[in-house]
């Protein structure tokens, strides 16, 4: 699956603007993320981009994004996609356990809620809205009522745990590298001792 052949899903089901534009800001949240993991951010980034893209088309909410997930499977999106999809809904019982689905879960509020914050600023540009802005907004619980600001910080704590739990894994992989090669070194010093006696 590429993104033209995705995109072609969300002209197909998406109508509003405001909509579209949700679905490309999570994309492009979600292929960042991909970036700074280095993961695949053409397979993160569509599913990013259609995480939502049957919101319109549902016959209610409860049935999203299960609605949804039949008409990327019979669009031949890959399972991986999908469940991605369908882990971002609370509602479904599904799990969200690989770093995408966690990380869809906290680009789908997040950006929801950045793009309401850029929107109040005088000059209405994300470049212009500072880190500050939205952690400031975040404590004012009259803003943005419909973002649901636990689903943001269990988003963020999940790509804290997997941050840290690489950091781990990474000071491991040192050490054991490390290991690997002194015992090298020994094991060639005695051979060339064993050698030279």
């Amino acid at each position: 699956m590429d993104r033209e052949t995705a995109y072609k899903v969300i002209e197909e089901h998406v109508e509003s603007d405001s909509l579209k534009k949700h679905l490309l800001a999570v994309e492009t949240c979600m292929r960042a993320f991909a970036r700074q993991a280095g993961e695949d951010e053409e397979i993160w980034g569509i599913a990013g981009m259609v995480h939502d893209f049957d919101w319109e088309v549902c016959p209610t909410p409860e049935s999203h994004p299960t609605f949804g997930a039949e008409i990327l499977r019979s669009n031949g999106f890959s399972e991986e996609i999908i469940r991605a999809v369908l882990s971002h809904g609370n509602h479904t019982g599904i799990p969200r356990e690989s770093l995408m689905e966690k990380a869809l879960f906290a680009c789908d509020e997040l950006s929801g809620f950045v793009t309401a914050v850029t929107l109040v600023r005088p000059t209405k540009s994300l470049s212009d809205t500072a880190v500050r802005s939205v952690k400031k907004k975040m404590k004012d619980k009259a803003f943005a009522r419909a973002v649901r600001r636990e689903d943001i910080v269990a988003g963020a704590e999940s790509r804290r745990r997997y941050r840290r739990r690489r950091h781990r894994c990474h000071a491991v992989i040192v050490i054991v590298a490390f290991v690997v090669r002194h015992v090298t070194l020994v094991i060639v010093i005695i051979v060339i001792v064993l050698v030279i006696a």
